[in-house]
């Protein structure tokens, strides 16, 4: 079955960076477009960043534009997320999503910035 696994979260420093990965099996991980959302506390899920599953179509919410970049690693069934020039306004649980189907979730991986 599907199963999208995140790493990589942690606590960092306002302007630091993160690299968040997430791993998908039980699907044609080369065929597959990914979207990252993240929820704050108290706020509603929201989406974040998404690539093609070529890689060659890559948009960003406005907040993130120019610090985070998103990308992917056919050979290790991976994507990626760098986060850099991190700020308060950044903590959050971070999601990958594969869009197909009724869509599928990783578990999340918190992303804490603070000084």
């Amino acid at each position: 079955q599907v199963q999208l696994v995140e790493s990589g979260g942690g606590l960092v420093q306002p302007g630091g960076s993160l690299r968040l990965s997430c791993t998908g099996s039980g699907f044609t991980f080369s065929s597959a477009a990914m979207n990252w959302y993240r929820q704050a506390p108290g706020k509603e899920r929201e989406w974040v960043a998404g690539i093609s599953w070529g890689g060659d179509s890559i948009t960003y919410e406005d907040s993130v534009l120019g610090r985070f970049t998103v990308f992917r690693d056919n050979g290790k069934n991976t994507w990626y997320l760098q986060m850099n020039s991190l700020k308060f306004e950044d903590t959050a649980v971070y999601y990958c999503n594969l869009p197909r189907d009724s869509g599928y979730w990783g578990q999340g991986t918190q992303v804490t910035v603070s000084s």
